[in-house]
């Protein structure tokens, strides 16, 4: 399951980095149609949906690779039972917001599919494509909040903690 779970986290961040280069295409496009005229529509439209997506599908890659910001300052003050304790109560919390957001992530794709919901821009691009790559980068980082909560109550999540806060300059 370990194994099943890593590749579903790195199929997400690679999706994240072909949206990225999507992101850096459109945006060549876009400058060189304004310098040649090639009658590229949507470009910026475009780049947007792409940044939109390579943000929310490198959202679980970043929570496993230890690269979320923790505020760890009331987690070091406490005794190691209720740092558990509050680590198991900070994961519920993000399973509970995780849940609901990719809940409606994708309400709002099966939604613009439902209604024909297109784009105000020029491009006129049926909103639930682009829609697609929150939805799927929502229910990815839900999956990777669970995953991280049963590891805390299997004792088995390792949190890195990091001493570049001591080296503020």
């Amino acid at each position: 399951m370990r194994a099943a779970l890593d590749k579903l986290y790195d199929a997400a961040a690679w999706l994240a980095a072909f949206m990225m280069i999507g992101t850096l295409l459109m945006v060549v496009l876009g400058m060189l149609d304004r310098y040649v005229s090639l009658n590229f529509r949507g470009t910026d439209m475009y780049a947007g949906y792409c940044m939109a997506g390579a943000g929310f599908l490198a959202l679980a890659h970043t929570l496993k690779k230890n690269e979320h910001i923790r505020v760890t300052l009331l987690l070091n003050a406490v005794s190691p039972g209720t740092k558990r304790a509050l680590e198991i109560w900070s994961l519920c919390a993000a399973v509970l917001l995780s849940g609901l957001f990719c809940f409606y992530s994708i309400k709002l794709a099966w939604q613009s599919w439902d209604f024909h919901d297109i784009s105000t821009g020029n491009d006129a691009t049926p909103l639930w494509i682009p829609q697609i790559g929150m939805a799927l980068g929502t229910l990815v980082l839900l999956i990777a909040f669970v995953d991280e909560l049963v590891m805390e109550l299997c004792g088995q999540r390792e949190v890195v903690t990091s001493d570049e806060a001591l080296h503020n300059e």
